[in-house]
């Protein structure tokens, strides 16, 4: 399932042009995508909660408009080169993602609201698999999860009575691609014990 877009919602705001900016240095530096991953996690995490400049200063009306029948994606901006795009999710109460995993490294930080990630693993016995829950975390705003694949299976869900909103910065042309999502699972999902 793929949100619906908005390629370059309305306009930049200073703090968001800031924010590539930012995002563009770590890029450039090539590292493996754990560590870029991470580096970029750092930078995002200050623009998340209020600022002097106020709560709306990095995204504008047009950015935070949700959509009543699924979770909406703003391409806000996306690198010429490819290397990255930087997203803004927004959650009415209730909607959430498939379980599905991402087509590069990936950063996501709660800029309103709360969400909640459910993190699986996968696993095979050569005849069948099976999806194994490994853990639920909670995200205030303010929350930064970053991580690359292998291993970033997970569905997020709004986890508040209200419209939640999170920046994802992705290692790829989301604006091209259409979404960051490589693959949904449709498999049996058991948790761990």
């Amino acid at each position: 399932m793929t949100p619906p877009a908005t390629v370059g919602s309305d306009r930049l705001t200073e703090r968001m042009a800031a924010l590539v900016s930012e995002i563009r240095a770590v890029v450039d530096r090539g590292l493996p995508p754990e560590l870029t991953a991470y580096l970029v996690g750092e930078r995002l995490a200050p623009h998340l909660l209020t600022a002097p400049d106020g709560p709306d200063a990095l995204l504008t009306p047009a950015q935070r408009e949700g959509d009543p029948q699924r979770y909406r994606q703003h391409v806000l901006h996306a690198e010429a080169d490819g290397s990255f795009s930087v997203v803004a999710l927004v959650w009415l109460p209730g909607q959430h993602t498939p379980i599905h995993d991402h087509v590069s490294w990936c950063v996501a930080g709660v800029h309103q609201g709360q969400e909640s990630e459910t993190r699986y693993r996968l696993v095979s016995d050569g005849r069948s698999s099976r999806l194994v829950e490994t853990e639920h975390l909670a995200g205030p705003a303010g929350t930064v999860a970053a991580f690359a694949p292998p291993g970033d299976i997970h569905l997020v869900r709004n986890a508040c009575s209200t419209t939640a909103i999170s920046i994802h910065v992705y290692g790829a042309d989301v604006s091209r691609l259409g979404t960051s999502i490589r693959r949904v699972y449709r498999l049996p999902a058991d948790q761990e014990r």
